[in-house]
């Protein structure tokens, strides 16, 4: 309020009381001369539609972690914003902040400072400000064609894999997941139904694996982001906490993590020590990707359309292969269906592998960077560019297409019948392929879908399967991918038949299982080689000797 108007209930003349202060203390007898003249006592009222009212929303900044004083507790101070400047940012944004510093207390020297300062001065000093350095820093500078040149080069799907915590020796698909989580699929709202586009990960595995490292370097890759642990957090600290505000006295919502991490990521660490009634805020999150309060009255919905990433330990230290998936995560079968991927990361000991793992350690202690490689890695500011470019796109799913998603996933339902160690395959399945080829679409900054796109959803969702199997004596590809293909094809031979398959129908079984084309080309060939079947000349059929 700028200007309080109140009528007299005798006279009926009106009075006006500028407002300079946050709070302010009515009249209550009318001044006009009328009524002390009279001496009526005219008692005034406030009049709320012959006021004066401004836009008003008070802000509160908080200080990055990595510019904290040690030992001293964020920083943070209150900003009042009025008339045009409001409803310019969100919760979680970055934002630099210029103008003039009032002191709530000296109210004295607040209010000679109003009247030394015009009020189009204060209106016109926009209270937000960033200088392109600060825009490129968070991924919000247009990107040039020199740099798009140099990102989208010769193998760019795997340079920005690899350019995702390139320290940290291996995990080549994990990272490409984590690439993928950040990029995100696209939302769909089909007639007033909601269906997420993020994409959720969860990493489990045994101690100094590294998930921390990856969840940690995440953080501060994504524009907007918001890193907790699991004991660390309650469940107010996750979703909202109720407090009373001291200006106007009534209760207000302040928001956790998840809806700070609002249209970002949120990483939850050492997920799977959290108590079970702290984490079940969770499950709406996940897949409604809203969070419902019903607090000390108030009843409310809050947006939280956030991709989550979990990092989770074994029950009892390293992972027992000779256990099952939820009694070694001690995690609900309900909260582990909404993760597109589930990574297992084993520490199993191999010469060759620790020799370079510990090589790879060693040059990166002794020069502060990652070993040289094929390709020179991406800074974070132009991945944190590339990222939000690619996330304008909105591809879609050919028709051509559905055919082909359906058979691969009635397969990969057929499989899970078949191994009953495996995780739960359902529809949110389907849907994580989806998700997921979408996003791998957004990565090439497409507006349509292709086949190659669906084929290594399914490949990166197959490896991400086969890391749960790899030691319980279950086909995995640390064998030879072609030993494997001719396994496949070999299923596919009718009992007391003819020796022919089909080419096209033997790709496509050998792709939902997660093997590439390219794979199953080399397969063929080498068998071919072999004399053990033969390839007719319009490659549309294949004949075993």
């Amino acid at each position: 309020m700028v200007v309080a108007t109140y009528s007299c209930d005798q006279c009926g003349a009106e009075t006006y009381q500028p407002i300079q202060s946050s709070s302010f203390m009515p009249l209550l007898m009318c001044p006009s001369r009328e009524c002390q003249t009279n001496r009526a006592g005219g008692r005034l009222y406030l009049q709320s539609r012959g006021s004066k009212f401004i836009k008003y929303q008070e802000l509160k900044i908080q200080e990055h972690s990595d510019q904290v004083p040690v030992g001293n507790l964020p920083r943070s101070i209150s900003v009042s914003v009025q008339g045009e400047n409001t409803r310019l940012v969100q919760p979680g944004d970055h934002v630099s902040v210029t103008g003039i510093f009032l002191p709530v207390r000296q109210t004295g020297f607040r209010q000679l400072l109003q009247g030394l300062l015009s009020d189009t001065y204060l209106e016109a000093h926009h209270i937000i400000c960033m200088s392109k350095s600060e825009q490129e820093e968070l991924g919000e500078a247009e990107l040039t064609e020199e740099e798009l040149r140099q990102i989208t080069e010769e193998d760019f799907y795997d340079k920005l894999a690899g350019s995702i915590a390139p320290e940290i020796y291996g995990h080549e698909d994990v990272k490409k997941a984590l690439l993928l989580l950040l990029v995100g699929g696209v939302d769909q709202n089909p007639r007033g139904m909601k269906i997420r586009g993020n994409i959720n990960i969860c990493l489990m595995g045994d101690p100094g694996v590294a998930k921390s490292q990856l969840l940690s370097y995440i953080t501060r890759l994504a524009p907007r982001s918001q890193y907790t642990t699991g004991r660390g957090s309650s469940g107010v600290g996750l979703t909202a906490a109720v407090l009373r505000d001291p200006l106007t006295g009534e209760l207000t919502l302040e928001g956790g993590a998840l809806v700070l991490a609002d249209q970002g990521v949120c990483c939850i660490d050492e997920f799977d020590k959290m108590l079970e009634s702290d984490r079940t805020a969770i499950h709406e999150v996940m897949e409604q990707q809203t969070l419902s309060i019903a607090k000390a009255g108030i009843l409310t919905t809050l947006n939280a359309r956030c991709a989550i990433l979990a990092a989770a330990n074994p029950a009892y230290g390293r992972y027992n292969p000779k256990r099952s998936l939820e009694q070694n995560i001690q995690l609900p079968a309900a909260l582990l269906s909404r993760f597109d991927l589930l990574w297992l990361i084993q520490d199993r000991p191999d010469r060759d592998n620790d020799l370079r793992l510990a090589q790879h350690i060693t040059y990166v202690h002794q020069h502060s960077r990652q070993p040289p490689c094929q390709f020179q890695q991406l800074d974070m500011g132009l991945m944190r560019r590339y990222v939000a470019t690619c996330k304008r796109k909105q591809p879609a799913v050919p028709e051509s297409l559905a055919d082909y998603i359906t058979a691969a996933y009635v397969e990969m339902r057929k499989e899970a019948r078949a191994n009953k160690d495996t995780t739960y395959t359902s529809a949110r399945t389907l849907l994580g392929i989806l998700r997921l080829a979408t996003a791998l679409a957004r990565l090439r900054r497409v507006d349509m879908v292709e086949k190659e796109d669906v084929n290594e959803a399914m490949r990166l969702m197959e490896m991400s399967k086969d890391s749960l199997l790899v030691d319980k004596g279950q086909p995995n590809r640390m064998q030879r991918p072609s030993e494997l293909i001719f396994a496949a094809i070999r299923e596919l031979v009718p009992p007391g038949g003819t020796h022919a398959v089909q080419l096209t129908e033997a790709e496509q079984h050998c792709v939902s299982k997660g093997f590439t084309p390219t794979q199953f080309q080399a397969a063929l060939s080498e068998y071919e080689e072999l004399n053990i079947w033969q390839v007719n000349q319009k490659k549309t059929r294949l004949t075993f000797i």
